[in-house]
């Protein structure tokens, strides 16, 4: 008879075993990748047992506001530094963010001026920090050093954004962080300027820093400085601005010792702490005394920046009691080799920027402020991409998100029955300019962007039309820069800039904001070239409020064959101040004259070649045959408007001489298409019958769910689809492959007609 073997008892190791196994692995861990667990997270960190004894021995309320004003003063003042010392473009004109972060790693202050979802981005590198090198002993954090990064997928919004981090110590005691971020432009990506649209994956995207040591006693390591300025376009921008970040913080410590002297480390971590949790409260609170109810909204981008598709970015907004949900779910899979995918840090971000700045701007700036609002993604969709996919135009996604939310919002606060802020359209999202790259007058290799972007249209509110190139939704203390300065250092002019475009605009009871024109031209390089970053030549990125409408759409123009400069000198008369004129009138002999849609990889361009970009405007608000028609006068005599298209859009009549408005028929022509409004309209229901298709349409390469069912994304075609909680690659065509698909087809077509081959 065989035996069985008695299986042996398992040996339950030791709590000293258990160490030495959790040592081993730690010590072998091959690769530190992206947190997830930090890069989900946008809550508060739990109150420390230090701050809790901190809170528990200083809670005055009159010596908090003295050390938050003292602190937020200090950031204003390092803000202020990097802008004034910056080399960057973004540096110059705002594109920078100075921060004030908890010894846990959550930001509690940052600059009142700048980029303000940078800082809200930073504490997911500090915590990076405080998780992997605090304690690590070949890395460590001591007095003096300093910590830079780039890496989004570690935090940021894309690898343009470089930031410098300080940890600050008193009596040998971790006490709080300081970081400065900017927008630096080149980072050694595929193409110059730093943000590649022809990325097709993560290794295409240049310098990925994840948070790693660069200063020790407050000295930046020449090692490593080498290494980072050998892996750019431009060392002497990467060096300058490293030691500019590295100031400003060295600046915003200052003041932070200062505050320790006079007041003592318990002071200092208190008013950090409960500027957080007072934020905090008071954000549940605000969320309380909005309606319950569910706002649905969606927003369309209309290409990748290298093909036209639709892609649709959906928003729920939910509020139930003091919980407020922001659920992207049915949004467009992301693009596995495109790179106008975002992580959801920089969702959160932008949505932190929208409250920060256009809900409660009378808020601490803040992560807190953000901290109790939720938000729902699909997994590997372009509102919350995997960390394969590429990302360097996440703004195209964040963006065009940000307008989904803040379309969303507007909705709750017309509904709040006290208004503690003006109800607005949405402002025009797209950061449409030129970004450079080549070599420069001087003989230096350069790579960055025109600070254009900082100038976009605002949109309308309640009361009044929205101010023209107000400022960009990511910086609403921002500048759009002097293009005579830029012109010192690179090769090229913009010939006509800030000029309005004329009938780009959002027409409503009070219209957007307009924006404006930029024209470029290479002038004293062979080897210059310019690509573009924006949405919105085929369909607005945007939508208005309230019968409101958004902007039309714009193309890229571009006029090759001429040399505008020899133009100006011989024949200045032929040249015209607006895309406009110069595309109809075509007034060069001999050039070509070509539109296309925005997104434009990197080009060489030839002396006096000009290519045409135009801002879009901010949203519209309200019915358009409501718009006072003195209001629409102004605008023809301002130019922002064409007589004809004016009277087509709000049905006034004026004498086309004098433009005195004729309010008798004015009245009538509105009464009258009232009327044929009316005439147009069907039931609801038979409206639904027509309008709602099962499927998008097979002409149409679209993205995201389509109808009510989030949970089927549609992945280019109808055929084409995954659920939202199985991911699936996602692979676009290179758009020479396709082109030449097609001229392959064309002459099968012609061989078919019969002849000789040749």
């Amino acid at each position: 008879m065989n035996k069985i073997a008695t299986p042996a008892k398992t040996k339950t190791p030791s709590s000293e075993e258990l160490a030495l196994i959790e040592k081993f692995l730690n010590d072998t861990t091959l690769f530190l990748g992206p947190d997830p667990e930090i890069m989900q997270n946008h809550d508060l960190m739990p109150r420390s047992a230090v701050e809790d004894e901190a809170i528990g021995r200083m809670s005055d309320a009159h010596t908090i506001a003295k050390i938050r004003d003292r602190i937020q003063a200090g950031c204003d003042e390092g803000y202020e530094m990097v802008e004034q010392m910056g080399a960057a473009p973004g540096a110059k004109w705002g594109d920078v963010i100075t921060g004030v972060y908890s010894a846990s790693g959550d930001l509690a202050i940052a600059s009142a001026g700048g980029v303000l979802l940078f800082s809200a981005l930073v504490h997911h590198p500090i915590k990076f920090i405080i998780k992997n090198w605090l304690n690590d002993p070949t890395v460590g954090v001591r007095e003096g050093d300093g910590f830079i990064h780039n890496d989004s997928r570690y935090g940021n919004v894309h690898n343009t954004d470089q930031s410098m981090i300080l940890p600050i110590f008193h009596d040998g005691k971790l006490v709080c962080w300081v970081a400065s971020t900017v927008h630096e432009g080149e980072n050694g990506a595929i193409e110059p300027g730093g943000m590649p649209s022809m990325a097709e994956s993560p290794s295409d995207e240049g310098l990925k820093m994840c948070p790693f040591k660069v200063v020790e006693n407050y000295e930046i390591k020449r090692d490593l400085l080498t290494f980072l300025q050998n892996s750019v376009r431009e060392p002497k921008l990467q060096y300058e601005d490293m030691k500019v970040k590295l100031y400003a913080c060295l600046r915003i410590k200052q003041r932070i010792v200062e505050t320790l002297g006079t007041d003592g480390p318990d002071a200092l971590v208190s008013t950090l702490r409960l500027t957080m949790e007072n934020v905090r409260a008071e954000v549940k609170r605000r969320v309380s005394e909005w309606p319950d109810m569910t706002v649905r909204t969606y927003v369309i981008q209309d290409s990748t920046l290298r093909e036209n598709c639709v892609v649709k970015v959906n928003c729920k907004l939910t509020k139930t009691g003091d919980r407020l949900i922001f659920d992207f779910r049915g949004s467009a899979p992301e693009f596995t080799n495109r790179p106008t995918n975002t992580i959801v840090a920089g969702l959160k971000g932008m949505l932190s920027q929208l409250f920060l700045c256009y809900v409660w701007p009378d808020l601490p700036r803040g992560q807190a402020a953000f901290a109790p609002i939720e938000v729902i993604t699909d997994p590997h969709s372009i509102m919350n991409c995997s960390y394969d996919a590429p990302n360097s135009q996440s703004l195209m996604s964040i963006f065009t998100g940000f307008t989904a939310g803040q379309h969303a919002v507007a909705k709750f606060l017309y509904s709040c029955p006290e208004k503690y802020t003006k109800v607005h359209a949405p402002t025009f999202n797209m950061i449409n300019t030129f970004i450079w790259g080549g070599v420069s007058q001087h003989g230096e290799t350069l790579g960055n962007l025109c600070a254009d972007l900082n100038g976009m249209g605002a949109g309308a509110t309640v009361d009044r039309d929205g101010e023209h190139a107000l400022a960009p939704i990511f910086a609403t203390m921002a500048d759009i820069g002097e293009q005579e300065l830029n012109e010192e250092d690179v090769p090229f002019l913009q010939l006509v800039s800030k000029k309005m475009t004329r009938d780009a605009i959002a027409p409503g009871k009070y219209r957007g904001g307009q924006g404006y024109t930029m024209m470029v031209a290479t002038k004293d390089s062979d080897q210059w070239g310019f690509m573009t970053t924006c949405q919105g030549a085929k369909i607005p990125p945007m939508q208005g409020l309230f019968g409101g409408y958004a902007c039309g759409t714009y193309p890229l123009a571009k006029i090759r064959g001429v040399d505008v400069y020899d133009v100006l000198l011989e024949t200045p008369e032929k040249f015209r101040h607006s895309i406009e004129e110069l595309m109809n009138e075509r007034p060069f002999e001999g050039a070509s004259y070509t539109t296309h849609h925005m997104g434009m990889g990197f080009e060489i361009s030839k002396r006096g070649e000009l290519f045409m970009i135009s801002q879009g405007a901010g949203a519209g608000y309200g019915d358009l045959l409501e718009r006072d028609p003195a209001g629409v006068v102004r605008d023809i005599e301002e130019g922002l408007i064409s007589p004809s298209v004016a009277e087509r859009l709000y049905k006034v009549k004026f004498d086309s001489a004098t433009l005195a408005i004729d309010h008798p028929a004015t009245a009538a022509a509105r009464d009258a298409e009232r009327k044929a409004r009316l005439a147009r309209g069907v039931p609801y229901a038979e409206f639904v019958k027509t309008w709602n298709k099962p499927t998008p349409p097979a002409h149409l390469q679209y993205f995201g769910c389509w109808g009510e069912d989030i949970d089927k994304l549609y992945m280019g075609s109808a055929e084409r689809f995954r659920t939202g909680s199985e991911p699936k690659p996602n692979y676009m065509p290179n758009p020479k492959d396709v082109r030449i698909a097609e001229l392959e087809a064309r002459l099968a077509a012609l061989d078919a007609l019969g002849g000789e081959k040749q």
